[in-house]
């Protein structure tokens, strides 16, 4: 009888611990981005998509309104230590808020003379230096600063001053080097020119629940490539962030991070509801696939690839009204 109670508490405490693992496992699911992950046993359907989203359409000008633009927001939080910024929406390897700072730096190009310049006898190479007009200062004004001399005791090898015969210390004259001048400042772009956000989501459709979700894994933004500033003239990613992350500023912040609505003050929504309720414009730009192909890689650039981007959402949304169609 005995043998009997201890082989069922025996199952009772392995039943549990399977149900504590597998809950452990549901919930390490945030640590991808997600902000209400789906445990894994529960999804039928799941396909990752990216979705670009320029902020100058109609439709998203809410999240970018004047002065309180969502790429201010979140890069305002970088800078104050809120937010953690990675380099890519594998959301493993990190950006320090310096390196943020960097991304977001116009680059210097080289100084170029006007022509009222050239006609007065500069050229090329002597608009940054030398001894004509147009020679630029040293840092500070005037010349270079010179090094400094200073009087300090001598020290042997044991590393104490040393003496002489009378027992006073031996000074020598050491040459000190002028410290460096300060980095220059950064030129930044306007958070209004970071109009380029792209999305990551996991498709998912709940069998439980009987329902599809767009589940938001990551948030990038990037440098637009037709910035006339941005002369590589190649789209630059400044940072990715874990949507988990900017949920938390958003509602830690909520003067600040508003969806802006143009006809009732009174009803800005917060930047996380937009998102949930998918108050945003974008289209498809890459589905999983075995290459890891963008659309554009697989169907070319321009009206081909607008076009293979809706076709995309539309099959996506004809798969989702089929599984209710049998």
């Amino acid at each position: 009888m005995k043998s009997m109670h201890t082989l069922a508490a025996l199952a009772a405490g392995l039943t549990l611990g399977l149900t504590a693992s597998a809950q452990e496992q549901a919930t390490t699911a945030s640590s991808t981005g997600s902000h209400r992950p789906i445990p894994p046993s529960d999804q039928m359907f799941r396909k990752s998509i990216w979705r670009q989203v320029d902020l100058r359409e109609k439709q998203n000008k809410p999240m970018f309104s004047e002065g309180k633009e969502i790429s201010r927001v979140i890069f305002e939080a970088v800078k104050r230590g809120e937010l953690q910024a990675y380099k890519n929406d594998s959301l493993t390897s990190t950006f320090t808020p310096a390196e943020v700072t960097g991304n977001m730096s116009i680059a210097d190009e080289t100084e170029k003379l006007s022509d009222e310049e050239k006609a007065a006898g500069f050229s090329e190479n002597n608009a940054g230096g030398g001894d004509d007009w147009g020679a630029r200062p040293a840092a500070g004004g005037g010349r270079a600063a010179a090094a400094n001399t200073v009087r300090k005791p001598k020290l042997g090898a044991n590393g104490k001053p040393l003496k002489n015969r009378r027992g006073q210390i031996i000074y020598e004259t050491v040459t000190v080097a002028p410290p460096p001048p300060p980095p220059a400042p950064l030129n930044l772009y306007r958070y209004k020119d970071l109009y380029a956000m792209e999305l990551k989501e996991d498709m998912i459709f709940d069998k439980k629940r009987s329902r599809m979700y767009h589940d938001i894994k990551s948030i990038s933004f990037f440098v637009p490539s037709t910035l006339s500033s941005n002369t590589s003239g190649i789209e630059k990613q400044i940072g990715t962030f874990k949507y988990s992350d900017l949920v938390k500023v958003f509602r830690n912040n909520p003067q600040n991070a508003i969806w802006f609505n143009a006809e009732n003050d009174a009803q800005h929504k917060n930047l996380a509801d937009a998102f949930e309720l998918w108050l945003f414009n974008s289209y498809i730009t890459k589905v999983s696939n075995a290459s890891d192909s963008r659309l554009d890689d697989i169907y070319g650039d321009g009206r081909q690839g607008i076009l293979a981007a809706q076709q995309t959402a539309a099959d996506l949304v004809e798969y989702e009204y089929n599984l209710w169609s049998f």
